[in-house]
C-alpha cells in the first residue's frame, strides 16, 4: 500500500512515482521503496538519504550521481551499486528531464550490523570504512541479468501477501552478500566488474566507428548499439581514450584515408567520400589537420609519409 513520501519531502515534486514496496526506516531500519518518473529538473536525490545509513541502488534507468565532494559513483541505464552515508556527507542528484526508474533498499545502521556482524571481514574497504564513522559514494556496476529479473520481482513478488516480510528480507540479503561483500579467490571484484565493463563498452565503440566510417552512428545510436546512455559513453569514452568521441572518429577517417591514399588506386575525391566526406574542403581541412599535409600531396610527401607509418601500430604500416 502507498503511503506518504517521509525523506524530507524529497520526492514531493514525484509523489506518483514514488512508492513504498516494504518496511520502514524509522520502524524497522529495513525500507525497500520503488521510483518511477520523470522529473522536468534536475532533483535533489540525496535529500532522500537517511543519517548513518547504506542504501542498495538497483537503476533499471535514468541518471543519477552520487559524491562526497572528493570521489562519486554515476548511475547510468541498467547499473546497481551501493553508498553509505553518515552525517549528511553524501550529496545526490537525479537528471531533470529524462525518465527514472529504480528501486533502493536502505538499511540503518543497526539493522545492517545485525545482519553482517558474523561475517564482516569480507565487506568492501568502502563498507569497513563506513562502519569506522566514514561516509563513502560507493561503487557501481553493470546489472547482471539475475539483478534485471530481481528487479521485476521485487515491484510484484511472487509470493502470497502473507510471506513479503520472509520474501522481501530474503531478498535483500541475496543483493548484500552481491553487492557489499568480497568475492571469493578467482571471482571478479565488484568494482573490477564496473571498471571491465566500462572498457568493454568503449571497445564496442570503437569496433561500430571503425566499421561505419563512411556512416558512423550519431551519439544516441552508438549509446543504445554498446547499452549505455550517450551521456555516460561520451564522458566514459573520454576518459578511457584521452579524446572524444568526434574527435577519435575523425582520426580513424583520416588514417583510414591516409592508407588508401598510399595505395594509389583511388584520387582524392574517391577517398573523400569512402571516409564519409562530402565535402572536398571540409576533408582536405580535416585531413592537413590529422596527418600534416593536404591529402593531394600526401602519397609523395616522404617526411609525411614517415610520420605517418611511425604513429601506427607496426602490424598496420
Amino acid at each position: 500500500m502507498q503511503t506518504a513520501s517521509p525523506e524530507s519531502g524529497a520526492w514531493d515534486a514525484v509523489r506518483n512515482g514514488w512508492r513504498q514496496l516494504y518496511g520502514s526506516f524509522k520502524k524497522s531500519g529495513l525500507s525497500i521503496e520503488q521510483h518511477d518518473f520523470i522529473s522536468s529538473k534536475p532533483l535533489d536525490w540525496g535529500r532522500s538519504f537517511h543519517d548513518d545509513s547504506v542504501e542498495l541502488c538497483l537503476n533499471i534507468s535514468g541518471q543519477g550521481v552520487v559524491t562526497d565532494r572528493s570521489e562519486e559513483s554515476r548511475y547510468v541505464d541498467r547499473t546497481v551499486g551501493f553508498y553509505c552515508n553518515k552525517d549528511r556527507d553524501l550529496r545526490g542528484t537525479r537528471t531533470g528531464g529524462e525518465s527514472h526508474s529504480f528501486i533502493t533498499m536502505e538499511m540503518s545502521r543497526s539493522y545492517l550490523t545485525a545482519q553482517i556482524e558474523p561475517c564482516a571481514d569480507g565487506l568492501l574497504p568502502g563498507v569497513r570504512n563506513w562502519l569506522n564513522g566514514r561516509a563513502h559514494p560507493g561503487v557501481v556496476a553493470e546489472m547482471t541479468m539475475a539483478q534485471q529479473t530481481l528487479f521485476t520481482s521485487l515491484r510484484q513478488p511472487p509470493v502470497a501477501p502473507q510471506a513479503y516480510p520472509l520474501w522481501y528480507q530474503s531478498k535483500t540479503m541475496e543483493m548484500l552478500s552481491q553487492v557489499l561483500f568480497k568475492p571469493v579467490n578467482g571471482e571478479e571484484l565488484f568494482c573490477q566488474r564496473h571498471k571491465r565493463v566500462a572498457r568493454e563498452r568503449v571497445e564496442r565503440a570503437i569496433s561500430v566507428l571503425q566499421t561505419n566510417l563512411s556512416d558512423p552512428p550519431d551519439i544516441d545510436q552508438l549509446g543504445a548499439q554498446v547499452g549505455c546512455s550517450p551521456f555516460y559513453l561520451s564522458r566514459l569514452f573520454s576518459r578511457e581514450m584521452g579524446m572524444t568521441i568526434p574527435q577519435f572518429l575523425r582520426q580513424i577517417r583520416m588514417e583510414h584515408a591516409a592508407d588508401l591514399l598510399l595505395r594509389g588506386h583511388h584520387n582524392v575525391t574517391e577517398v573523400a567520400m569512402e571516409v564519409g566526406y562530402s565535402s572536398l574542403s571540409h576533408f582536405s581541412k580535416a585531413f592537413c589537420q590529422t596527418i600534416g599535409c593536404c591529402p593531394a600531396l600526401f602519397p609523395k610527401a616522404k617526411t609525411c609519409i614517415a610520420k605517418f607509418r611511425a604513429r601506427r601500430p607496426a602490424g598496420l604500416r
